[in-house]
């Protein structure tokens, strides 16, 4: 009941409420790149959905498309620093493509190197935040993650995903040093 159904009201509700509260937030986001003259301000990024399916996944771009050395800029790194740069995937929410919480969503190109039992994580629909991201996330190596979100997929519930969002708000407020950069790829098992 909860994952099929309650799960989705509160996601679409919340995301809402997050959007129309926020708008103010958006619209300068929005100027500081205009002003910046860094353009495009979206990312976009198809990635692996719920029961395997692609999505269109957004973002504050956060890197300049140039050489990896000289990708970084100060109003890219300032989004990264605080996650802000995840908030347009609440339209990801809004269209029912993604869960404020659940597995991270990974690239396309990740699927067909996953074993059988890994691709299980797509069993729900992906989110912006999840047990993986709570309890390491870019720190621990591929195989935990998996198993992050294998347990998570296992006992999904109204309690766990409370526990993830508190655990989520205390990470943010700690302004622990994203290492996101330095996180390798998936090369499957």
């Amino acid at each position: 009941m909860y994952l099929n159904f309650i799960k989705r009201i509160l996601d679409f509700t919340l995301a809402l409420i997050l959007i129309v509260c926020l708008s103010w937030f958006f619209l300068f986001i929005l100027m500081v790149y205009i002003l910046t003259w860094q353009f495009p301000v979206f990312f976009s990024q198809e990635r692996i959905g719920k029961e395997n399916k692609s999505f269109t996944l957004y973002k504050f771009r956060t890197l300049k498309a140039e050489h990896l050395d000289k990708r970084r800029f100060l109003w890219g790194d300032f989004l990264r620093f605080f996650s802000f740069d995840e908030l347009p995937q609440l339209w990801n929410v809004l269209k029912g493509e993604m869960s404020l919480i659940g597995p991270r969503p990974l690239p396309l190109e990740y699927l067909p190197l996953m074993a059988e039992y890994q691709k299980q994580r797509h069993r729900v629909l992906p989110g912006i935040t999840g047990w993986a991201q709570v309890n390491g996330r870019h720190e621990i190596n591929w195989k935990k993650k998996f198993d992050l979100d294998l347990y998570y997929i296992k006992h999904v519930s109204i309690r766990l995903d409370v526990l993830i969002l508190i655990k989520t708000i205390a990470l943010l407020l700690s302004f622990k040093k994203d290492v996101s950069l330095n996180e390798g790829k998936f090369t499957g098992n």
